[in-house]
């Protein structure tokens, strides 16, 4: 309380035995004793009185209050259980075109116009493959086809 170290006290008490005397010192020390019990007791008094009037008030609520809000952790959580409630009744039935909202208009607005891309590529890729197949049946040399049809043809009339 007073930080004082045990060489201040021991030179305290020289101090005090050459000042007070040998005879008179334990009479001082307990008189002194006796002076520290009542500024003790006195001082737990006011504490609790202190303490019951901020009861009465209501301080310890808002002391409590503050705590709860400076720490972040906790407001945090409260977030999350305030966010986790309105999950609770949460159904896989509630789709959005069941509850008929703006997102019900806007989910379905969007599921068209996904149809429409997947469409419009699919009709994308059949004519990228028609185009891709057209050229490669036109690209069959006719050589080949004609060495096909003389080696039919009968080796007489090759030579005529």
């Amino acid at each position: 309380m007073f930080d004082i170290g045990w060489t201040e006290l021991l030179v305290i008490g020289i101090v005090a035995l050459i000042v007070v005397g040998p005879k008179d010192l334990p009479g001082m020390f307990r008189t002194l004793g006796k002076f520290t019990a009542r500024a003790r007791n006195m001082a737990r008094e006011f504490q609790r009185a202190m303490d019951q009037a901020a009861d009465e008030a209501g301080v310890k609520d808002v002391a409590s209050d503050l705590k709860k809000a400076s720490n972040p952790m906790k407001a945090g959580m409260d977030a999350v259980k305030d966010v986790t409630k309105d999950m609770a009744d949460w159904s896989p039935d509630d789709t959005p075109r069941a509850m008929g909202s703006e997102t019900a208009k806007l989910a379905a607005e969007r599921a068209e116009a996904a149809r429409k891309i997947h469409e419009a590529t699919a009709r994308k890729e059949a004519e990228r493959r028609t185009a891709a197949e057209a050229p490669a049946a036109d690209a069959t040399p006719a050589a080949p086809e004609a060495d096909v049809a003389s080696a039919a043809e009968p080796p007489e009339t090759k030579a005529s």
